[in-house]
């Protein structure tokens, strides 16, 4: 068997591949590759993220437009009312929530004007004024009685004075009569429907009920709303 020489070995050991080598450009595409990558998951987890909570806000949203649309009739009712009286402006504030139907039939009467002009028919010191077409004492009748018992009791967020009520017994619009209590009236609820408070004029309301009365507790002079303006607030 014939002899390789070792110049012929050292030429044959050239030719053979040495291990491969990693290029530059490998390295920097499959960096960016791993770059992207991230990016990507990151772009999409930020994404989901937002949407998530962007969905969150809409349903809250929604809840809460439901909530204030569930009745937009009374939402878009008059919140306030102003009674322009000869002595001064008197605000009452509605009870929309708890008194709808007696706010709802007041509303409608002061846009037809069914208290422009009408008097103040009788005036309890310390106790109720009375305002109505009509000259009779009415519901005020068996309370002129208690009127000095009861002003001396402390107030309640039931039973608290400059409230604004109508009578509970059924009456037309032609019926429809306010009582402005100037002192705690215990029974309250059981002679009144309560529809409204007053929140500015207080000192109008006790102005009008230190005017002189006679023996039926009639003012002597004449005194009562020119006009009333309804707001939405105040």
């Amino acid at each position: 068997m014939a002899r390789i020489k070792p110049q012929a070995l050292l030429q044959q050991s050239k030719k053979k591949k040495g291990p491969a080598r990693i290029s530059v450009t490998t390295i920097i595409m499959s960096s960016l590759i791993v770059v992207l990558t991230v990016f990507f998951l990151y772009a999409t987890y930020r994404h989901w993220s937002q949407r998530s909570r962007i969905q969150m806000e809409n349903t809250q949203s929604v809840l809460e437009g439901e909530s204030s649309f569930m009745d937009p009739k009374k939402s878009d009712l008059p919140g306030y009312a102003i009674l322009n009286t000869a002595k001064g402006s008197i605000t009452v504030e509605l009870f929309k929530d708890s008194s709808p139907e007696v706010v709802d039939q007041f509303l409608d009467l002061c846009q037809r004007g069914h208290f422009n002009g009408m008097l103040f028919r009788h005036v309890i010191k310390h106790y109720v004024i009375q305002a109505g077409d009509s000259d009779k004492l009415g519901a005020t009748e068996d309370w002129t009685l208690k009127g000095k018992h009861y002003s001396q009791l402390e107030s309640s967020l039931k039973h608290e004075a400059f409230m604004l009520g109508t009578t509970k017994a059924k009456h037309d619009n032609k019926e429809f009569e306010l009582f402005i209590t100037t002192a705690p009236i215990p029974d309250l609820n059981e002679k009144l429907t309560v529809f409204g408070k007053i929140v500015k004029g207080e000192d109008i309301v006790q102005e009008i009920e230190e005017v002189d009365t006679d023996e039926h507790y009639r003012p002597k002079s004449t005194i009562g709303i020119h006009s009333v303006i309804l707001k939405q607030s105040i």
